[in-house]
């Protein structure tokens, strides 16, 4: 099979683009797989793409900052997501000038707006699945009405859980559409798993209110109190990250916790840690998550919507605690702390049972989803020419019908006037 993935940026850092380049490494093992970056906005992508893998982009945003067509308002993309003041006319133009020419046998969107993208000028004899990298809950209500208008176009929803698959089934109402959990993949790390003797704890992930770092640093302050000796990590930037540092010096914690900026790849951090602390009040999957399992470490996450307790086992490879209950942080990850043996144990639970989230079950899974819809569109095309040859078989067939009434009129009118002619003729 082609399969192509469509992504807003390939060249920026988020767990979008990592699972998609994760996926489509994966694939390109057995398929060609290209992703089609809307937009570029560097020489390089952040993350490490193979070569097997074809990356190209739509508009440069180097080059075509003040292209005309970017000063006019997108009328595809929808209005209500999140990503619309980045795109424009030209984002249109560009979008469904690639889609109409792509020869794919499948075509996946990576977020809504490119979803109603692929859904009203997707090629048709492509197989088009949309990809729900966030959940239904957490779009505006505008959003999930236009999103309810067009996603019947689609062949397949995909999204990274199962509560949120059943919310689309419950709540969206796509007929024709399969509604289907894939969750994202995630390598295995080249280098040898934590072994739980580092007294750091990590954390990693846009700088952002809803990762809730203020409540880890705020957690931290007890288990830094009680055993002065750990020191938490933190990786990633963002918007937050001068209110965090002014937190941490509040506190007085400079010399316990550290903002450590961008790290890819990031699994040398992992596994300089023991512990893995995730504080989020929203997580549609938890990337970080089974990046932290697939290095050894027991994770510590707040028991948020949707992804962490399909992710987590509750105290065999880490721990769930309330949403927005610093305490309850503070005490899980003193638990851990305090016991080596349940850390380490922890810790290898976690490795074994993130190797669910490797890219080979994952792609498996894919495979079978692309090449049941495929098999589907055949069969549905098949059906719809048939139905077309037995119709066109009917209008012949009363064509011939027709047309032999008419010869027969015109035979019996033929005689009448000729018996006519006879009879005059004699009469003279």
């Amino acid at each position: 099979m082609k399969i192509s993935f469509l992504l807003h940026n390939g060249y920026g850092i988020g767990g979008t683009i990592k699972t998609t380049f994760n996926l489509a490494q994966a694939l390109a093992e057995r398929h060609e797989v290209e992703i089609i970056s809307v937009h570029r906005h560097r020489e390089e992508p952040t993350f490490t793409l193979s070569t097997n893998v074809r990356l190209r982009h739509l508009i440069d945003l180097r080059m075509e900052r003040d292209h005309p067509a970017r000063q006019r308002p997108a009328r595809v993309f929808p209005t209500s997501e999140y990503r619309y003041h980045q795109y424009s006319e030209l984002t249109d133009q560009r979008i469904g000038a690639c889609l109409s020419a792509l020869d794919s046998d499948v075509v996946v969107g990576t977020r809504p707006g490119l979803n109603v993208h692929l859904a009203l000028q997707g090629p048709k004899h492509a197989v088009r699945v949309g990809q729900e990298h966030l959940t239904l809950d957490n779009h505006p209500a505008a959003l999930r009405g236009e999103l309810r208008r067009v996603y019947p176009r689609l062949d397949a929803l995909t999204t990274v859980t199962h509560a949120d698959a059943e919310a689309y089934r419950r709540k969206m109402r796509l007929p024709g559409v399969q509604v289907t959990a894939l969750p994202n993949s995630v390598p295995e790390p080249a280098l040898p798993p934590a072994d739980g003797s580092g007294r750091i704890v990590v954390a990693a992930g846009r700088l952002v209110r809803s990762k809730r770092h203020d409540l880890l640093i705020r957690a931290f302050a007890a288990v830094a109190a009680e055993r002065p000796d750990w020191r938490l990590r933190i990786y990633g930037r963002g918007e937050e990250q001068a209110r965090l540092r002014r937190l941490i010096e509040d506190l007085g914690l400079y010399n316990n916790v550290f903002l450590m900026g961008t790290a890819s790849p990031i699994e040398a951090e992992w596994v300089k840690g023991s512990i893995a602390a995730v504080a989020s009040s929203f997580e549609p999957f938890g990337m970080t998550i089974v990046e932290a399992m697939r290095c050894g470490l027991p994770v510590v996450s707040t028991n948020c919507p949707y992804g962490p307790a399909e992710i987590i086992d509750d105290g065999v490879d880490g721990r769930l605690v309330p949403v927005g209950d610093r305490d309850a942080l503070a005490a899980a990850l003193l638990d851990l702390i305090r016991d080596d043996d349940l850390r380490r144990r922890m810790g290898r639970a976690a490795l074994d049972h993130a190797r669910r989230y490797d890219p080979v079950p994952v792609v498996e899974q894919a495979e079978a989803l692309f090449a049941g819809l495929a098999e589907t569109r055949r069969a549905r095309r098949a059906r719809s020419r048939a139905r077309a040859r037995a119709a066109a078989g009917r209008r012949l067939a009363a064509s011939v019908v027709s047309g032999g009434h008419a010869m027969k009129d015109a035979v019996v009118a033929l005689g009448v006037t000729t018996l006519r002619t006879v009879r005059k003729g004699g009469g003279r």
